[in-house]
């Protein structure tokens, strides 16, 4: 599997009468399989051949491989009806047909009969038609519904209808995704009858009515994204208690009114907020509450009242908009605090007075948006405010600055003639004294190794943390497309790609043909995703599949260190060159006594520290090595270095080592 295999697939592959598994996913084949597999392979339990260019026609026929136990034909080109036969496979497990053309015939009195019966699959723990357009209902399910499966994946498939009440007897569900299809009605009160279910993807559908207080008995539900329907009423108190595992929340473009209820902002851990395009109204005094938050969309609401600035507690946040609300005051100077944040937006609101110069402290900021407000004063220069451009202060009337963001001159500056005689008596007295604590400062970073460092912000050690999906992952990268290859190594292959939230990431797809690998890769992923520093690359989630198992990372737009440095069209000065030395340094201090299990890179290299656009470093690859070893001693994480190279930065810890780029 993943390799580059071309061709027609040999039909004597499929006449091996011993043969158990055939895996020929994601290589560039061509042709059709034979129309009848498992009359001459009887013995067969898995068939993968997913992502292979396969001659689009029907599916087929199954019937006879009566001991298949996956089943996976995704991102093909498979036309036709999706045949009942498949429901005569009795051991079935997991059965992956997403984005095909496959629907459903209407016409016979099978139709409704045809999901029903794989519903009703006794062994089946995973199923994922999404993508085909089925054009059908959810049926009401007759009979005993399946207690194995786990997750249930039927989105853009032109589903309508209502979410039928029998759903709620899938006690074993974990993951529901019903997103981008036409249902309507109201969310059945039996969904409380989930008790496992930690992921519910109900977006961008038309159903209705209040958001049921059901919800909130779903103890270890930790995504839920109802946006882009026609959800009606109050958000419900008691989403509150939902705070030991919620992550992620998203009620925006919906038809909510009223205030925020109080017992909401208990949320601590919650990481990405989405309240958007709603008739939300009232103060927001305990927004600073949500401490871990990261990605925070409070836009086109009715909220009014001051800035708080208790908004300085939301410390981690990289996303935030209140635009086009009725706030109105200053704005606090606690922003400042925000030191992480890179898309800020007030605009359309009604807030006054100047911007606050502390603003310029916000070095990662590459968004500003403060327009149509009623500001005034001199718009600060400094920091990332050099990079803003006229669109960011449209329309506020008293502003003033530099011309080129088309605002008036500021008046009453006072010009004082530089005193060089003094200068220079200044300048000789504080040269020897920036040196002597230049010095000081090296000493203390290089003996003093028990430093305190920030922890961790808060462990994510409840139920689950947001996984994206292969389907996911094939969308952002245009199907894993040449021209998005960033890159390969010893791990796997390196992808660009954008969510359908607009993210650019990075998608690190791993080789599965490591030899003992991948043991406990989905508990190291999320124990790997909490570890945020400044100068680590941020693992944003994970792809943990049968056949499938890649890293969402942070996208750094400068590429490595490695193409700066052997390049012949690229160069860096010498003070870039030692901020990258110092980022790097602050990087692997981190990772051995910031947080509370020390990780030891193993494989410091220019290839593994990326750039960002302001070419600030972030090392790469941490804790790789916990990922495919599934263990955190030194002899594993040793061994999956570099062939021929150790970092001296991992051997010599006790040390301060300065290597040379």
């Amino acid at each position: 599997m993943i390799n580059n295999l071309n061709g027609v697939i040999p039909s004597k592959l499929f006449n091996l009468s011993m043969i158990r598994l055939i895996g020929l996913s994601s290589n560039p084949l061509s042709g059709s399989l034979p129309t009848n597999i498992g009359l001459h392979a009887p013995n067969l339990q898995s068939l993968l051949v997913d992502e292979t260019n396969l001659v689009a026609g029907p599916l087929p026929n199954l019937s006879n491989a009566s001991k298949l136990r996956q089943v996976d034909m995704a991102q093909n080109s498979f036309t036709g009806f999706l045949p009942s036969t498949l429901c005569s496979l009795k051991n079935l497990e997991r059965l992956y047909l997403y984005m095909n053309h496959l629907t459903i015939d209407a016409s016979t009195p099978q139709a409704a009969s045809t999901l029903s019966c794989l519903f009703n699959l006794r062994n089946l723990t995973g199923l994922s038609l999404g993508g085909n357009p089925l054009n059908t209902t959810i049926p009401v399910f007759r009979g005993n519904l399946s207690t194995s499966l786990l997750e249930v994946d039927l989105s853009f498939s032109n589903i309508r209808g209502n979410i039928p009440v029998d759903i709620g007897n899938l006690s074993s569900l974990i993951t529901l995704v019903l997103e981008n299809n036409q249902l309507s009605g109201a969310i059945p009160t039996s969904i409380q009858r989930l008790q496992n279910l930690q992921a519910l993807y109900l977006k961008d559908n038309v159903l209705r009515g209040h958001i049921p207080y059901e919800l909130c008995q779903l103890k270890y539900l930790a995504e839920l994204d109802l946006g882009g329907n026609r959800f009606s009423g109050s958000i419900p108190s008691c989403l509150g208690t939902l705070s030991v595992a919620l992550r992620s929340l998203w009620l925006g473009s919906n038809l909510l009114t009223s205030k925020i209820p109080s017992s909401f902002w208990e949320l601590k851990y919650i990481l990405r907020l989405n309240l958007s395009s709603n008739s939300l109204v009232g103060p927001l005094e305990d927004i600073g509450k949500l401490k871990d938050v990261v990605d925070m969309d409070l836009s086109n609401n009715h909220f009014s009242g001051n800035i708080p600035s208790s908004i300085g507690g939301i410390q981690n946040i990289i996303s935030f908009s209140l635009a086009n609300n009725y706030l109105e005051g200053p704005i606090p100077s606690s922003f400042k605090t925000l030191l992480s944040l890179e898309f800020l937006d007030l605009s359309k609101n009604n807030l006054s007075g100047e911007i606050p110069k502390s603003l310029e402290a916000l070095l990662f900021l590459k968004h500003l948006n403060l327009s149509f407000n009623k500001l005034q004063g001199e718009i600060p220069t400094g920091g990332p405010f050099k990079n803003f451009s006229a669109d960011s202060f449209v329309s506020n009337g008293a502003l003033c600055g530099a011309s080129r963001l088309h605002v008036p001159l500021c008046k009453n500056r006072t010009k004082v003639k530089p005193n060089w005689r003094k200068a220079k008596y200044i300048i000789s007295g504080v040269i020897p004294v920036i040196l002597l604590a230049a010095a000081a400062l090296i000493l203390i970073l290089c003996k003093k190794r028990n430093v305190k460092v920030v922890r961790e912000t808060a462990s994510l050690h409840q139920v689950l943390w947001r996984r994206v999906s292969h389907l996911e992952l094939v969308r952002a990268t245009n199907g894993f497309h040449e021209s998005n290859l960033l890159g390969t190594g010893g791990f796997g292959s390196v992808y660009r790609g954008t969510l359908s939230d607009r993210i650019d990431i990075a998608v690190k797809v791993f080789n599965l043909q490591l030899e003992g690998a991948f043991k406990s890769f989905d508990k190291e992923c999320e124990m790997l995703s909490n570890i945020r520093h400044r100068n680590l690359i941020k693992i944003i989630s994970c792809c943990d599949e049968l056949d499938f198992k890649a890293l969402i990372l942070q996208l750094m737009p400068n590429g490595s260190l490695e193409k700066w440095l052997y390049s012949p069209n690229r160069s860096m000065t010498i003070l870039q060159r030692l901020d990258i030395m110092r980022d790097v340094a602050l990087a692997l201090e981190y990772l051995h006594h910031g947080y509370s299990i020390p990780i030891v890179h193993c494989d410091v290299k220019p290839s593994n520290i990326l750039l960002d656009d302001d070419m600030v470093a972030h090392v790469a690859d941490f804790g790789i090595a916990r990922l495919i070893g599934g263990g955190d001693s030194m002899t594993k994480t040793m061994t999956l270095a570099t062939v021929g190279y150790m970092a001296p930065g991992d051997v010599f810890s006790q040390f301060c080592i300065c290597w040379p780029y």
